[in-house]
């Protein structure tokens, strides 16, 4: 599972993912300059730590690398939020809270991704006619209030 990146790391990624292409040590510290003083060797570094870590691959052109992200920014925020519920004592309710931290705009993406991948799941794990699912759903409610209770306790603290 992968750490969260660092500022520096998250900025440098941030460029490679935007630009999605393959991109020079130099071409990434031109564009950072323009936020902060900072020096090639510092680039040259962080890009290098990427590329140990796995976030980056590298190819020779020249005397220089081009380097390429191995995933996306949102394989990347989904690796981080699957750590953090992952490690939560009561995942349903931290799925409550998250959820109730959510704007509009992020619950309509919400939706969105569901109706992406419920479809996708086997089709033993979606009844027809969803009589099981209704059952499920009755017999989980009692769960679901209660991880509910302790996220709105949670987030009175």
């Amino acid at each position: 599972m992968p750490r969260q990146l660092g500022e520096l790391e998250d900025a440098v990624m941030t460029r490679v993912w935007q630009w999605n292409r393959p991109v020079t040590v130099r071409e990434v510290l031109e564009d950072l300059q323009q936020e902060r003083s900072i020096a090639y060797t510092t680039v040259m570094t962080v890009m290098d730590n990427l590329h140990q870590k796995g976030w980056v691959r590298r190819e020779v052109d020249g005397r220089a690398y081009r380097y390429t992200a191995v995933s996306t920014r949102a394989a990347y925020a989904a690796a981080l939020m699957n750590e953090a519920w992952s490690r939560s004592d009561n995942p349903a309710a931290a799925l409550v809270a998250f959820f109730g931290m959510m704007s509009a705009e992020q619950r309509e993406a919400l939706r969105d991704a569901m109706r992406i991948v419920v479809p996708a799941l086997p089709e033993a794990e979606v009844p027809p006619g969803g009589e099981a699912a209704d059952e499920a759903v009755g017999e989980g409610a009692g769960e679901g209030a209660e991880a509910a209770d302790g996220a709105e306790s949670e987030a009175g603290r």
